[in-house]
């Protein structure tokens, strides 16, 4: 968060946000050189949540007192977002999520669990998904999309631990939660439109190549410390794997390109999705290669040539082919909307 408000004081938090909003309003251009500056000296990761996500959803369909509300907060770092999508049940098969709002009068009343909530124990909203006509055939068109003030009476949320030691997940319970009406995005049950645009900046933002970039950078030097640089082998598969990680950049531009224009990337968002997220993994295995027997090492390790975290990406790499879909659900989404194979 420290490194979040010097970028917000200095007006670069959201580069791909419109100036009117508080963003800069940056060319392409300008929005690349920022990302792979921000990789080359290991920037820390920003939470994106409100950035990324809920953001340009609120500019895109909310009303303008919400834009006033929550659009500034956002910018300024003092109010930090969670989504609010899968479930226990309700994980690639999102339609299928139960948790209740219930209209009564000027208000919802919000019972139900989230799982697998990013940051959730240190956010202060949540955008979520919420069913709020159980009879609603098909299941999408009951799915409303509600703003939910996590200090709100009747939550309880707990951290998950994950096998890379942090607790980047957790689990939200919404016991009779009260939320304002007004906190409603859109119209009442038309929350899956909105969710599936949503879903598309996820993925285009789990997709950004800072973070191939940076775990280039980290082979390198891990490779450079263990003599491993001089194998010509290693040489090879380096090469191939900086040669996809320019094809990533020429895929985000591409899809950064088409929103800045108004366009929706449809499924190239998720081409790039998976792409981003088996590279991701592919590279932290090519770093596990260039520690050799320092691998396992939980630890940083300190070499001539600067500290090197290899066992936290790696293990933290193992999920990103979950997150904004699953690379199965992408597989099936180009599947029957760009080759229209049979279901």
């Amino acid at each position: 968060m420290p490194w979040y408000h010097t970028l917000s004081r200095k007006g670069w938090i959201a580069p791909h946000w419109p100036k009117q909003y508080g963003g800069m309003g940056a060319t392409l251009n300008e929005q690349i050189i920022m990302t792979e500056e921000l990789a080359r000296v290991g920037a820390p990761h920003l939470p994106v949540q409100g950035l990324n996500h809920i953001g340009p959803i609120l500019m895109e369909f909310a009303t303008d007192a919400q834009k006033a509300q929550h659009l500034p907060p956002i910018i300024a770092g003092t109010v930090i977002w969670a989504q609010g999508y899968s479930e226990p049940g309700a994980g690639s098969d999102l339609a299928s999520l139960s948790t209740r709002a219930t209209l009564d009068g000027d208000q919802f009343v919000v019972r139900g669990q989230k799982i697998w909530t990013t940051w959730a124990h240190h956010s202060d909203w949540m955008f979520a998904l919420v069913r709020t006509d159980p009879q609603a055939q098909p299941r999408q068109a009951g799915i409303s999309f509600l703003l939910i003030d996590l200090h709100s009476p009747g939550i309880r949320i707990r951290p998950i631990k994950t096998i890379a030691g942090d607790d980047e997940f957790s689990e939200v319970f919404f016991d009779d939660v009260i939320v304002p009406a007004e906190n409603l995005v859109g119209k009442l049950h038309d929350g899956w439109r909105i969710a599936n645009a949503l879903l598309g900046h996820e993925r285009l933002g789990t997709s950004n190549p800072q973070f191939a970039l940076m775990a280039i950078e980290r082979i390198k030097t891990m490779a450079r410390a263990s003599g491993i640089m001089a194998d010509p082998a290693f040489q090879d598969r380096l090469a191939a794997a900086s040669i996809n990680v320019t094809a990533l950049s020429a895929l985000f531009s591409h899809a950064v390109e088409l929103t800045n224009n108004g366009q929706s990337p449809g499924p190239e968002s998720s081409v790039i999705k998976i792409f981003a997220s088996e590279l991701l993994q592919a590279l932290n295995e090519l770093l596990i290669e260039a520690a050799g027997g320092h691998a396992t090492t939980e630890k940083p390790i300190a070499t001539d040539f600067g500290e090197v975290d290899v066992a936290t990406p790696f293990l933290q790499a193992r999920r990103v082919t979950i997150y904004g879909g699953s690379s199965e659900i992408q597989r099936n989404v180009l599947a029957r909307r760009v080759l229209n194979l049979p279901n």
